[in-house]
């Protein structure tokens, strides 16, 4: 893939929870949700992070957006750092990106007809013709115009992402987040929902942060993919590379438990030993070792370097070779 300049640009990424260790403790204990990521997101590739839930794929997705602001490390959008703006610049910036949502049964104001939702946004940034940009998308999305004075829940659920995605697109933004946006959808409703996202993005000009637990979807969808655990980035590489010449023993479990329409092929699956780790406590050394087939001493003493071991191909793992 011939990459375009970078639109967004992360260094050294850190976020911090505190959370108390019971209802009547005073003591509080850090979570380190994000620990130190590093990449770029080009002009209009689409970049997929994929690992179990809780590994902060969700919290780096706001984190990208400004919506929570990092314990360390910035956030380069088009040059400029947001984790640096003021609330006025914030939100005069904030029009360039925006966010869809994974529930769409609890992302829309049930209280709202379909224009208010869509016209929200407009009216926040003063932004001119509302009534030619509410119609022009609506019918992007494929929902009839008939169907603006409607409220959330006369719809089924892939008509209120079809909305959601629309809202995010209202103020025609550069860079979208979309956190496990058809998750909460049926199969079928899935396919629609990604092609629709496909087409926009190329009639659009749209770069995509796609975040998602399924590793089918992501792959259909995403130009390159970054395998997260524990708050790190464990592998990154472009989507065909990932699947077929995979380098860490996690990414190699995830993917081997990808159903396979075939009844007569049966791939043999990797399982895991024990659980995830809390992040209240991880392991020391490499996070992974605790669960990784693979594991030595020097796992557990030592943090895996991340680096280039294929072109454009990363990797944190002492054994990837």
């Amino acid at each position: 893939m011939e990459m375009n300049k970078a639109l967004v640009r992360v260094e050294n990424l850190k976020k911090d929870f505190r959370i108390s260790r019971s209802v009547f403790s005073v003591k509080k204990d850090r979570v380190r949700a994000v620990n130190g990521l590093n990449f770029s997101i080009y002009e209009g590739e689409t970049l997929g992070i994929v690992g179990e839930s809780g590994c902060g794929k969700s919290t780096t997705g706001r984190l990208l957006l400004n919506l929570i602001k990092p314990t360390e490390g910035s956030v380069h959008f088009e040059g400029r750092d947001l984790t640096s703006l003021t609330y006025r610049e914030m939100k005069k910036a904030r029009k360039d990106f925006q966010m869809i949502f994974q529930d769409p049964y609890a992302s829309l104001n049930p209280r709202m007809t379909v224009k208010q939702i869509l016209e929200e946004p407009l009216v926040t940034h003063r932004s001119p013709d509302r009534e030619k940009r509410i119609r022009k998308l609506i019918d992007a999305v494929g929902i009839p115009e008939s169907y603006l004075d409607r409220n959330p829940h006369q719809f089924s659920g892939g008509q209120r992402q079809r909305i959601g995605i629309a809202r995010a697109l209202m103020l025609n933004p550069k860079f979208i987040v979309a956190d496990e946006p058809v998750a909460a959808l049926d199969v079928s409703i899935q396919a629609q929902i990604l092609n629709l996202m496909i087409d926009l993005q190329k009639e659009l000009h749209l770069t995509y942060l796609f975040i998602a637990h399924d590793l089918g979807v992501v792959q259909y969808i995403s130009d390159r993919i970054a395998v997260m655990y524990l708050g790190e980035i464990v592998e990154l590489a472009e989507s065909d590379e990932l699947y077929e010449r995979p380098l860490h023993p996690y990414t190699k479990a995830l993917l081997s438990a990808i159903p396979v329409p075939d009844p007569e092929r049966k791939p043999e699956k990797i399982q895991l030993k024990g659980e995830i780790p809390s992040p209240v406590h991880p392991p020391s050394g490499c996070k992974f070792h605790t669960r990784c087939p693979l594991a030595t001493e020097k796992c557990r003493t030592q943090a895996p370097p991340y680096r280039e071991l294929r072109k454009s191909h990363y990797v944190a793992c002492h054994y990837a070779q």
